[in-house]
Order: structure tokens, then C-alpha cells, then sequence
């Protein structure tokens, strides 16, 4: 059920229920970060294996040292620079945040989320959420409660609505290792705006049999339609010219395929416009029932690193 009503949902989370709620980046599916009982529905809803550790989401920085602890200066600057916002620290845990939250590890994923609804349903708490993305494990990502609901429909308690998305994808993600910043996850802030606090700024290498942290496994953010990611679309075309294709495409259409089977992110070559469309548009090609789609490769800077990340998880096999 979607609904607006804050206060239904304080209640469904306060009986340990778990529901589905909006943040800037995506919808998140969350419940109570303090009890396990809900915390195991999020994992049995999602079918997200335990190993995948979870974001704690909290109301504000006042409250970072009730979740986590021995937290570096740095963390504190980047905290002070970009919250509420679409950044996730990854921190040393406070014992109290059960293991089940953190996959057994001694660090916490946390962040304040920056959208209003989230903001006003945290300050009604007496706990943090902990919140994946209100998707089943390894599925596109929901930035619209319809998204939720046609996901989950009556197995949570409800979708609390905060409209579309604005960030689009998820957040950025990064722990700390002495003096370095290490990015853990690519998402809705660019490593550019990071490295104005930090010149010591290293992505991390993908390849991890055990994630430090959400949204690092090498399949994610897929839809049911086989998905192929390339840097040259006409090729592709030809190459698969008896299929019914569907495009995912930055900023211009491709002549030779009907407009209807096309999907531009944005003409105004804008990649925060185009991050913001970027899992309505998958949803939507997900769902006409095509053989194949194709999306093409974004510049590889700023929030096109994010995308071409989401994009490359989704087409791997």
C-alpha cells in the first residue's frame, strides 16, 4: 500500500514491521536498525544474502557517535561537507549495532539521508534505520513508490511516498584507512566533490569475495531483460538486428531504431539529469518486453564513473 501517512509508518516500524521509504538517492526498504527481528525481514523480503552488510540511515550528525565510533577528523569533514546528502561513511561500529546489520564486521555503513519525508520520519523515531534499496536482491533499483509496490506489494507494512527521486542512483560510499579515503561504492556523489576535502582520494578494487560494504557485488542493479553495455551502439544493432532491441542512451537517439524502443537520459548531455533517470528509464525498458537492451557507455567523469558502474554490474553475467 502506498500511502503519505508518516505516522502509519512510525507505527508499522515501532511493531518491528518494515516498510518502504523515500531518500534522495533511491527508495529504501527499512526497519528498526537496533532489532533483528525486522532487520531479518529486510533480508527474507529482499532475498539479500546475509553476507551483504546493510546502511544505517540517521537523523542527523548529532547522532553519528550513537552508532558508530573512533571516527576519524576526516569522516567528521566530509560528514559536516555533505549531510543530509548521498554520502555513506563507513565506520568502526558501536557494539550495540547488531552483527546481522554489519555482516559479522566490525565497521558500520551510515549516512543521513537528504529528503524530507526521511528526515521527518527519523526525527518521529526512537531508533536509526537500517535501509538497502527497496528492490529484490540484485533487480534495478527503486526511485518511485510504484516502483516499491510492484515489487513488494502486501509483504511490507507499507510505501511511504516522497515522490521521484532526485539523486537517482545510490550513494557514495567510502571508509577510511589512515590518511587515505577509500571509495567503496561509486553513487550519487562525484569522487570529484570528495577529493575537495581530501587529496588522497583511492577507488577500491571491485573484486571482493566478501563485501566491506553495500552495493559492491560484481551482478547488481539488473534488469529481467538481458542487458548489454557497449561503447559503440550501431555495432550492437547490427549485431542484433533480428532481435527487438530497446536503447539506453546518454544524449541523442539512433536513427536507425524506431524512437519508441529509445530511451535518452538527457539531451542536455546534463549527467546529473541523466543519473536521476537512470533506473526509472531501465524500469521502463524492463518491462516491454524485448529481447535485449542496450545501453551505451557514459564520459568517464564525474557522475558518468557512477553510471558506467551501475551500467556494468547490470550486464554482467
Amino acid at each position: 500500500m502506498i500511502s503519505k501517512d508518516i505516522d502509519r509508518a512510525v507505527e508499522e516500524l515501532n511493531r518491528n514491521n518494515i516498510i518502504g521509504f523515500p531518500t534522495e538517492t533511491v527508495y529504501g526498504l527499512a526497519g528498526n536498525a537496533y532489532e533483528t527481528e525486522a532487520i531479518n525481514k529486510i533480508f527474507e523480503v529482499k532475498k539479500r544474502p546475509t553476507f551483504n552488510p546493510l546502511i544505517v540511515h540517521i537523523k542527523s550528525i548529532s547522532d553519528l557517535e550513537k552508532v558508530a565510533c573512533d571516527i576519524p577528523p576526516i569522516a567528521y569533514e566530509l560528514a559536516n561537507a555533505f549531510w543530509p546528502g548521498p554520502l555513506t561513511l563507513i565506520l568502526k561500529k558501536q557494539p550495540h549495532i547488531p552483527d546481522l546489520v554489519t555482516a559479522n564486521q566490525d565497521t558500520v555503513a551510515v549516512r543521513v539521508p537528504n529528503h524530507p519525508v526521511a528526515l521527518e520520519l527519523l526525527h518521529k523515531l526512537e531508533f536509526p534505520l537500517v535501509a538497502p534499496s527497496a528492490n529484490p536482491f540484485k533487480r534495478i533499483s527503486p526511485t518511485q513508490a510504484v516502483h516499491v509496490e510492484d515489487y513488494f506489494g502486501n509483504q511490507i507494512g507499507l510505501v511511504l511516498d516522497g515522490g521521484t527521486c532526485n539523486s537517482g542512483i545510490e550513494s557514495t560510499i567510502v571508509g577510511f584507512n589512515n590518511n587515505k579515503v577509500e571509495v567503496y561504492r561509486l553513487g550519487a556523489l562525484a569522487m570529484e566533490e570528495i577529493e575537495k576535502y581530501s587529496e588522497n582520494v583511492v577507488v577500491l578494487n571491485k573484486k571482493r569475495k566478501q563485501p566491506i560494504a553495500p552495493g559492491m557485488l560484481l551482478k547488481h542493479y539488473a534488469p529481467k531483460t538481458d542487458f548489454i553495455l557497449t561503447r559503440n551502439i550501431q555495432n550492437e544493432l547490427e549485431w542484433f538486428s533480428d532481435k527487438k532491441i530497446g536503447l539506453l542512451l546518454f544524449n541523442k537517439t539512433e536513427a536507425s531504431l524506431e524512437e519508441k524502443y529509445q530511451f535518452v537520459l538527457s539531451p542536455e548531455s546534463d549527467l546529473k539529469i541523466a543519473a536521476s533517470k537512470l533506473y526509472d528509464a531501465l524500469h521502463q525498458l524492463d518491462k516491454m518486453n524485448l529481447d535485449i537492451i542496450i545501453a551505451e557507455r557514459f564520459p568517464e567523469f564525474g557522475l558518468g564513473l557512477s553510471i558506467n558502474d551501475r551500467l556494468e554490474r547490470a550486464a554482467k553475467k
